[in-house]
């Protein structure tokens, strides 16, 4: 039986995806697990996390291996073999390892198989990604695990977790970008079919377009969000009434102002406009737009901000669409990386541990409970 702590950090002490207060973080993190043990009955010793783009390399790489027996096949041992062989690259001085993902295996015969294991062939190739991550950020993620006395499973970058769920069965298979735009960040993850080519941060998310309605028309953040969600509209060209809008907390006019819907829908479509040009900036930056065919996006920042997609494909010059993947209806949006790496940890078939350290008790159905409370957490 596998068991997973998945732990997706947004405190405080983070802000536009950097580590600004590692103790504020570390309070955090202590706080959600012993509230996260209470209930479940768990305790929690160690867990898997998600790391943002901008802090990841990806490396591509390719070994050709011989069979140890190619009369019996392929064997497990010859695949593990392959992949800590994958590890043999040279390694910049301020990075590390973090993983490695078997993109392909490729058999003698030239057939490509997703599990070569059993396959009677004299060599095979495996094609695989090593991803590192910045020395400095995991210096940091690891002092901040210590102060709240938890270990570290593993890192994931978000959108390799993220393309699961989110992209459907044809675009699994397609050249893509995916964009997590977030509350704080966007998350950029670019994919060949199962390659994973490039991940980057842009530090703009939904928040941002909150503050700067806040900032604008000098009102709470409060009501600047409940603004964004109300009329959230991307482009000022889509308003079908230009509705009188009455501000009650205005700072400039005793609490209370009259704007109209267009002012606040400029506001949204001047940041949202923004969010898609650093994208694109970057994308072009890297020499690897040419190369996508489709775009997807996802995250709270931007699902409730209607023709996010239009506006997205006037910026980048690609088609854009909002995320149609078979879980993506189901899964609770706050939820939605948490249950995307719990997926991601257990499809990692070639891994020899994707547990997290967790103590239970040894109740008949106590297995059956968690499932059950998981269930009802994602899905309700």
């Amino acid at each position: 039986m596998k068991s997973f702590a998945l732990l997706v950090i947004n405190a405080i002490g983070i802000q536009k995806g950097k580590i600004v207060d590692e103790n504020e973080i570390a309070r955090v993190i202590h706080h959600s697990i012993k509230e996260a043990e209470s209930e479940s009955g768990l305790k929690i010793n160690s867990a898997y996390l998600t790391i943002p783009g901008k802090y990841v390399t990806i490396v591509q790489n390719s070994v050709t291996r011989e069979a140890k027996d190619k009369y019996a096949g392929i064997s497990s041992k010859d695949v593990t073999s392959s992949i800590m062989q994958a590890k043999d690259i040279d390694i910049p001085e301020d990075k590390q390892i973090i993983d490695i993902v078997e993109n392909q295996f490729i058999l003698e015969n030239g057939k490509a198989v997703s599990d070569p294991i059993g396959n009677l062939s004299g060599s095979f190739t495996l094609k695989a990604q090593v991803i590192l991550a910045d020395k400095d950020y995991m210096r940091q993620i690891a002092s901040i695990f210590k102060k709240a006395d938890l270990d570290i499973d593993g890192l994931v970058p978000v959108t390799l977790a993220q393309r699961s769920i989110t992209l459907d069965s044809n675009e699994l298979n397609d050249n893509v970008m995916l964009l997590d735009i977030g509350a704080g960040n966007t998350d950029i993850g670019v994919f060949e079919g199962s390659n994973f080519v490039y991940t980057n941060t842009i530090p703009l998310g939904g928040d941002t377009i909150t503050n700067d309605i806040s900032l604008v028309l000098n009102i709470s953040e409060e009501e600047a969000e409940k603004l964004k969600k109300q009329y959230g509209l991307a482009l000022k060209s889509f308003i079908d009434n230009d509705n009188e809008i009455l501000l009650t907390t205005c700072k400039d006019d005793n609490g209370k102002k009259i704007i109209r819907s267009s002012e606040l829908i400029e506001i949204i479509e001047a940041r949202v406009e923004e969010i898609f040009a650093l994208v694109n900036k970057d994308i072009t930056t890297q020499g690897i737009k040419s190369r996508i065919n489709n775009v997807i996006i996802t995250g709270q920042g931007i699902t409730n901000i209607n023709k996010s997609d239009v506006a997205g494909k006037i910026t980048l010059n690609i088609p854009v669409k909002i995320a149609t993947g078979r879980l993506i209806s189901v899964v609770r949006p706050e939820y939605r990386t948490a249950y995307s790496l719990v997926r991601y940890i257990a499809s990692r078939q070639f891994v020899k541990t994707v547990s997290s350290n967790i103590d239970s008790d040894s109740q008949e159905n106590f297995f059956q409970t968690v499932f059950e409370r998981i269930k009802e957490f994602f899905y309700s």
